[in-house]
């Protein structure tokens, strides 16, 4: 199969010396893998730090007028130790005392967080014989900071179409000012799907430390069986609940162009992984579920009012409470007389009572209740699709392990089941559903 493959590796992938090593084997296996983002340098073992966290603390301090020198030594002696490792000719010495200058001049946060990639792809290119091209010179994002695809996407075609192969960092892109602005944390997925899409690419492969998704939380469930294949909705779904290792915003990119994502493992590039795949692709699974997933700390406030849905505007005037306080809004299921509106204890914090006040007044209800510690599960599968009996078979394992269950919730779409829970039940809840369809 002829074409192009963009390859992004994460932190894990990228930490020291000897993993550089296992992504150049990688990449020089298949010649067709001619684009490389790499992340910064993450964890080489639990004590250890992640190097976008060094940076952000080192913005941080400088812009209190701190000393970061201690902070920035650790930047520097994993570096040049990564380089040392390579036995690369590169002066990364000089190019660290220029960024520390930066940094000591009054650097964005953002510029000061996007060096990670931006010196990670120095030290990759030197070392796959790759063209380095900065990602400032490809990703633009417009004047309220939202990613200017169009525009990206022609300097992408434009600047690549006469370069083999190049190191282009992830993470970050260029403002119309010429300031740096990154994504949002875990950005380089991002990054790999825009480049992707705009040299047109067979495949977006993300190389990461595990092979691909697993149906459930391995720390809840032990041995949980990998997923070999899965939808962008199904993706979307399971990522939004709190599923690892893409972020769900790399999806979009490649979605419109139907390129597939292929999660792979640098420390086992022989596992397949997950294939992400088209929406219309054919169904492998019918009758089951495709995975699980779920997020602790919710709070439900369930507004109950007789005659209810006979008074009009009164679902939005709830609604705009929440808004006006800049709280969002995770789930509103209703009943006849009642509805609830579900948020994340971390949006209402201090805001409860003063969003219990405002719908008071706006709403004149009957009565408010309020349920905090709500754990929500989703049940995602297309396999679920007008296939009788998965309900009864997820509110049945729920039952034999004295699970209590909170809320239902099933969209038309039939793609998911969304339960919520007791915060404490969480782990037992996902143990059991897993056993279920196990």
């Amino acid at each position: 199969m002829d074409g192009i493959i963009v390859a992004k590796f994460g932190g894990s992938s990228l930490a020291d010396g000897k993993q550089m090593s296992k992504v150049k084997n990688i990449v020089m296996s298949d010649n067709r893998r001619r684009y490389i983002v790499p992340s910064a340098p993450g964890k080489r073992n639990s004590k250890d730090h992640k190097i976008t966290d060094l940076l952000y603390m080192c913005h941080q301090l400088a812009s209190h007028g701190l000393n970061f020198d201690e902070v920035y030594n650790i930047i520097r002696g994993r570096f040049l130790g990564i380089c040392e490792d390579l036995e690369l000719e590169i002066d990364m010495g000089e190019i660290l005392d220029g960024i520390e200058e930066d940094i000591r001049s009054g650097a964005s946060q953002d510029y000061c967080a996007s060096r990670g990639e931006y010196l990670n792809a120095i030290i990759l290119s030197e070392y796959l014989g790759f063209e380095f091209i900065d990602a400032k010179e490809l990703i633009m994002f417009d004047i309220r900071d939202k990613l200017d695809f169009k525009g990206t996407e022609d300097r992408i075609r434009d600047r690549l179409k006469d370069v083999p192969n190049a190191v282009i960092p992830g993470f970050y892109g260029i403002k119309p000012d010429g300031s740096i602005r990154t994504f949002s944390r875990g950005g380089s997925d991002i990054t790999g799907s825009i480049i992707a899409n705009g040299v047109g690419s067979i495949l977006y492969e993300n190389w990461t430390d595990v092979s691909g998704f697993l149906m459930a939380d391995p720390n809840i469930v032990k041995n949980s069986k990998p997923i070999e294949i899965i939808t962008y909705k199904e993706l979307r779904e399971l990522s939004y609940m709190g599923a690892p290792v893409l972020h769900e915003e790399a999806i979009f990119p490649v979605r419109s162009s139907g390129i597939p994502i292929n999660i792979k493992n640098t420390n086992h590039p022989e596992d397949s992984g997950t294939m992400i795949v088209d929406d219309l692709s054919s169904i492998s699974h019918a009758g089951s579920i495709t995975g699980i997933a779920g997020r602790k700390g919710f709070t439900t406030i369930t507004i109950e009012k007789t005659l209810m849905g006979g008074e009009k505007g009164f679902i939005r005037k709830v609604i705009s409470v929440f808004e006006a306080n800049d709280i969002s809004i995770e789930h509103i299921p209703s009943g006849i007389d009642s509805i609830s509106v579900i948020v994340a204890n971390s949006e209402i914090n201090s805001k409860l009572e003063k969003i219990k006040k405002e719908i008071h007044i706006y709403c004149n209800p009957d009565n408010i209740v309020c349920h905090p510690d709500m754990a929500l599960i989703a049940v995602v599968g297309r396999g679920m699709i007008k296939t009788k009996g998965i309900s009864a078979k997820v509110f049945t394992a729920l039952a034999k392990a004295g699970v209590n269950i909170r809320m239902i919730s099933q969209g038309s779409s039939e793609l998911n089941i969304i339960i919520g829970i007791e915060d404490d039940d969480f782990e037992r809840a996902i143990a059991a559903i897993y056993g279920a369809f196990e």
